[in-house]
């Protein structure tokens, strides 16, 4: 048998031979889609510094796992620290993520900003708090890797997310526009990098439940069931049960652009073309949908 300790509990969880194979294959599984992200967007280098951005959710105590075992594994030296910003929310359990994290022996900061009373006046009852809640969420983990010579800010943004906000700025914001697994921040300071881009949501949250992490709900966007992201990720999930495979087709295309079969003037010089210009190659599935 193998034991688990529930940082919310603080008592021993027994696994089953069972769980302990899933959670290998997940493990397994994960870590090979986090490595590969890492290795295709060059996410972390030697030397780098890297900040988990730690929120007390599946994904971000998945993210902290995985990269806790590749860095146990991998052929650089990197540094690697978990970051937790306390927004003040009232019932907030202040003890769960330091006793877990000092269970597992993290190098860990505790910030403390009330934001949660500043979103609560700012925005009316009812609603959207994420954008908001976002910036000021941003700026403070910004601010705080810039001065502790953090090199790279980890979020635990997973495909579905990234799917997800392509969808919310196409339908909302007339965009073509998702999450970039790496990107500069707009003030030139940081890198953030996304090493779960490849994971799905659902092995995520099939791990953190077998691992039991003590996860700590968010009162402000998870107690918003009708904001536009769930109403996106609703319409994700029923085409994924009605037509499996739908959802990575369109990650893929995410990964696989081509700006001359769009209508960006800025992306591509529609203007350049003439007939003597060299014709662009592109395949059958390209032909079919002309």
């Amino acid at each position: 048998m193998h034991f688990f300790v529930n940082c919310t509990m603080n008592t021993a969880v027994e696994f089953s031979q069972k769980d302990r194979t899933e959670i290998n294959k997940l493990q397994k599984l994960l870590r090979r889609e986090v490595g590969r992200a890492i290795a295709d967007f060059n996410m972390i280098q030697e030397g780098d510094k890297v900040m988990c951005c730690l929120s007390g959710g599946k994904d971000s105590y998945t993210m902290l796992d995985i990269l806790m075992n590749l860095k146990r594994h991998a052929p650089i030296n990197f540094e690697l620290i978990a970051v937790n910003l306390d927004q003040k929310q009232p019932g907030f359990p202040e003890h769960i993520l330091p006793d877990y994290l000092q269970s597992i022996g993290v190098e860990y900061h505790i910030i403390e900003r009330d934001t949660y009373s500043i979103v609560k006046d700012v925005i009316p009852e009812g609603k959207t708090t994420c954008g908001l809640c976002s910036r000021l969420r941003r700026g403070i983990l910004y601010d705080f890797a810039h001065d502790h010579g953090v090199t790279k800010i980890a979020l635990g943004h997973h495909r579905d997310d990234i799917v997800e906000t392509l969808f919310l700025n196409m339908f909302y914001g007339g965009k073509m526009r998702a999450m970039p697994p790496k990107l500069k921040s707009d003030d030139g300071r940081n890198i953030v990098i996304r090493p779960l881009a490849y994971c799905r949501e659902k092995d995520i949250e099939r791990y953190a439940r077998l691992k039991n992490f003590p996860i700590i709900p968010c009162n402000l966007c998870g107690s918003q069931e009708n904001h536009q992201r769930k109403v996106i990720g609703d319409m994700l999930n029923e085409w994924d049960k009605k037509t499996p495979g739908r959802v990575e087709n369109i990650f893929r295309a995410i990964c696989n652009v081509l700006p001359s079969h769009l209508a960006d003037t800025q992306l591509y010089d529609f203007d350049a073309m003439s007939d003597t210009a060299p014709v662009e190659k592109f395949d059958r599935l390209d032909v079919i949908n002309l």
